[in-house]
């Protein structure tokens, strides 16, 4: 729509699971480099959160493009609270039959599987990707898993991926064992205003425009409005380019951001645009020169 316009290949503030478009700021290159180190020293859990939009799927999908032909990977991506029991779950994601009723003959299936993986040089992991949904009795289901090793070697390394929630969860006297077992643990926090504008002239110059088109105030603004958070980042730009490519706008101020929000909110549909929390209790900003 607005790309030709604005000199890009392609669009830069796209809401899909792209690897090669994350920003690997201060913050995404400590969380990677946590997984990176759980997974080299074989920790028997490591856990990574995040608010919603921060890039912790992104960073999974980077994580899994990185990895080389030793690793067995188990993704599960769909949990929910009534998903049952645990077990199935876990076959399915590595590919196993899973239909069996017996739990008994399920986690021989499953210790059976991953031993022959550890057998033949796999390495096997398992990611579960928005575990914050994963009830008390689900998560102390995975730490028994956690149970099956090859002798005195650990052969299934578990990864959890979760919204803030995921840690109150952790906290219950029920997984004092689990939590022991945690070696990786690292929070992702929102952008700073610095990586704001870091990650949004990085998502143009992979687009392919090289030339700045958002001013610093309007990126300030943008920061303000998004709270830091680089899935709401990307929808406000895209609003706001979009609007820009109607108005035939060359370059986007803070003055034309604050116009557009406006637009969106008097429209009603300010949750396009961010969050309802961050807009409908904070007032846009005043920037002074």
């Amino acid at each position: 729509m607005y790309e030709e316009f604005y000199g890009f290949n392609e669009k830069p503030f796209t809401l899909q699971t792209d690897p090669s478009l994350l920003y690997m700021g201060k913050s995404h290159t400590a969380a990677f480099a946590m997984l990176e180190y759980g997974l080299l020293n074989q920790a028997g859990f490591s856990v990574i959160t995040g608010e919603i939009g921060a890039g912790k799927t992104t960073l999974v999908a980077r994580l899994l493009d990185s990895l080389d032909g030793d690793q067995t990977v188990g993704l599960l991506n769909n949990t929910h609270e009534n998903m049952g029991e645990l077990l199935p779950w876990v076959l399915h994601s590595f590919g196993q039959d899973y239909l069996a009723e017996n739990p008994i003959v399920q986690y021989d299936q499953l210790k059976h599987f991953l031993e022959a993986e550890y057998e033949s040089g796999h390495h096997s992991i398992l990611i579960i990707d928005e575990a914050q949904n994963l009830s008390i009795e689900l998560l102390e289901q995975l730490r028994t898993l956690s149970n099956i090793n090859f002798g005195a070697r650990q052969i299934l390394q578990i990864v959890l991926i979760g919204q803030p929630e995921l840690r109150d969860k952790l906290k219950h006297p029920k997984l004092r064992q689990f939590v022991q077992r945690v070696a990786v643990d690292y929070h992702v926090p929102v952008l700073s205003i610095e990586e704001t504008i870091e990650y949004l002239e990085h998502r143009m110059l992979l687009a392919g425009r090289s030339e700045p088109l958002l001013t610093t105030r309007a990126c300030h603004m943008i920061h303000y409005v998004s709270g830091g958070v680089p899935r709401i980042l990307n929808v406000v730009c895209d609003t706001v380019l979009s609007y820009g490519f109607a108005d035939q706008k060359e370059s986007i101020d803070e003055v034309y951001v604050r116009t557009v929000l406006k637009d969106r909110a008097e429209g009603g549909l300010l949750a396009l645009g961010c969050e309802p929390k961050v807009m409908r209790k904070r007032s846009l900003p005043v920037l002074e020169e």
